[in-house]
């Protein structure tokens, strides 16, 4: 089963296009703290590349900002 749930904060903000047949397309990276170690010095994070579609896409671009908390549930494509 290919799912994933991701929270972090984004990078910057969510840039929106739309494709040649209207429909809204939003690209956006979501920096997701890594688990660490109770004497860890600093934090790490992964940056993930994210793509949304249609309704959540145009959501995005208007109610979110860069640093904003996010929330997704989706699958992985490479």
């Amino acid at each position: 089963m290919n799912s994933v749930n991701l929270v972090g904060r984004l990078t910057k903000d969510v840039e929106l296009k739309k494709t040649q047949t209207g429909l809204s397309v939003a690209t956006f990276t979501v920096a997701v703290n890594r688990r660490q170690p109770k004497d860890a010095q600093e934090k790490q994070a992964d940056f993930i590349s994210c793509v949304a579609w249609i309704g959540s896409a145009e959501y995005l671009e208007n109610y979110s900002i860069k640093g904003s908390m996010v929330g997704i549930e989706g699958k992985i494509q490479s």
